[in-house]
């Protein structure tokens, strides 16, 4: 392998819902969940149903001719994103290739709608490790590595709409944002900010391109993050993107990314020729998805997301040590703020009393357990924390 990560700290062998064995047969529970992606847990009969049967009857055919189960979750989506009709869908392989496609797309909108070179992205945001991708990464230890870009970026501060405000303006193509902050450690906006960024968008002419790879799909309790901070109807309404790319839960497990253009101003953008992928779309990955949505729905883990989510915040929370400063987040998307940079050492020290947690950043532990955690499973973590806290903090 090459070292672009550092040695994993366990080998993993088997996984049941939210469990996980080593090779040494510890078992731990999983709060991590392949960073947001396993949504329905390890080893889901539903996945494993349907990638079994799809493999068996049609494995891969390209972009060349059209599938039935690609068709189907296109469909699905622009029917969750309300963008029936408008809305037109590109998949791929992965977050970071859905928002390829999204920037390609505002490339070509800027080019079509006066000279519109820029697009305005944020400080702490993570949005994939490819060249375009890492272009609008706001993380510099990332991304100055690899620059110069080709693509101009200004970078304004997250949740700052006045900053943002100064920005932008006619030479703006697109506005790229994630409505929570993943990577930084599940970092929500200020109420009201992502419908502000709307209004900025409308007045400016510019694209809106939510990036929900890791927030998307139900892990907040909403089938998308963004929804959660609409300021009238719960729905996103106030928010409107022109472009939302997802991956991760998605496909559960298995890869897909997918980069859906919702308005009519975003979908006329990229023509054939302009883009592709071999395996987007593959029959396989679409079929785990179909299963994945399928799931949420038949077994309303939007509303265990919720609940559990909210247990989970709570307990923390009330335990008081002077090692928590809040919790933040939504549903089972959970950043766990500490008032001393010791989240390595948490994670570590949770590992080691079978629990996967993740640190994100260096005063922020990250929890992203599979949507079908139990109020049980959630309670053993929140009952072992406080003795885990007391290890670091010796």
């Amino acid at each position: 392998m090459m070292a672009t990560y550092a040695t994993p700290t366990l080998a993993l062998v088997k996984g049941r819902g939210a469990d996980l064995w080593d090779a040494d047969g510890t078992q731990y529970l999983d709060l991590v969940a392949g960073v947001a992606v396993n949504a329905l847990g390890h080893a889901h009969p539903a996945i494993i149903e349907a990638v079994t049967n799809q493999l068996s009857t049609l494995g891969h055919t390209s972009n060349l001719y059209a599938t039935e189960p690609a068709i189907a979750l296109a469909e699905r989506l622009l029917a969750l994103l309300d963008a029936t009709g408008d809305g037109r869908v590109f998949f791929a392989n992965s977050g970071a290739e859905a928002n390829e496609c999204a920037l390609k797309l505002a490339r070509r909108y800027g080019a079509e709608h006066g000279e519109r070179d820029q697009v305005i992205a944020c400080y702490d945001a993570f949005h994939g490790r490819t060249l375009g991708a890492l272009a609008v990464t706001g993380n510099a230890d990332k991304r100055e590595p690899f620059g110069p870009f080709a693509m101009p970026v200004t970078f304004v501060p997250y949740g700052d709409l006045d900053a943002l405000l100064s920005r932008i303006g006619s030479r703006t193509a697109a506005v790229i944002l994630e409505p929570t902050l993943g990577e930084a450690g599940v970092v929500p906006p200020p109420a009201g900010y992502l419908a502000g960024v709307r209004s900025a968008c409308d007045e400016a002419g510019a694209l809106l391109i939510l990036d929900e790879v890791q927030g998307g799909i139900g892990r907040t309790g909403a089938w998308f993050a963004y929804q959660h901070e609409s300021t009238s109807d719960g729905a996103g309404s106030d928010i409107r993107p022109d472009v939302v790319t997802l991956a991760k839960g998605l496909g559960g497990g298995l890869p897909i990314g997918a980069c859906v253009a919702r308005t009519p101003v975003a979908t006329g953008s990229l023509r054939p020729g302009q883009h592709g992928s071999t395996f987007g779309g593959n029959p396989v990955s679409v079929s785990a998805a179909i299963a994945v949505l399928d799931t949420i729905e038949r077994d309303d883990l939007l509303a265990n997301v919720t609940t559990v989510g909210a247990e989970l915040a709570a307990g923390i929370n009330a335990l008081g040590h002077p090692l928590i400063e809040r919790v933040d987040g939504a549903g089972l998307w959970r950043g766990i703020a500490l008032s001393t940079p010791l989240a390595g050492a948490v994670e570590a020290a949770a590992r080691t009393a079978g629990f996967l947690v993740n640190a994100a950043a260096p005063a922020r532990v990250r929890l992203a357990p599979p949507l079908i955690l139990t109020s049980e499973q959630a309670g053993r973590f929140v009952a072992a924390l406080p003795a885990i806290l007391e290890e670091v903090s010796r």
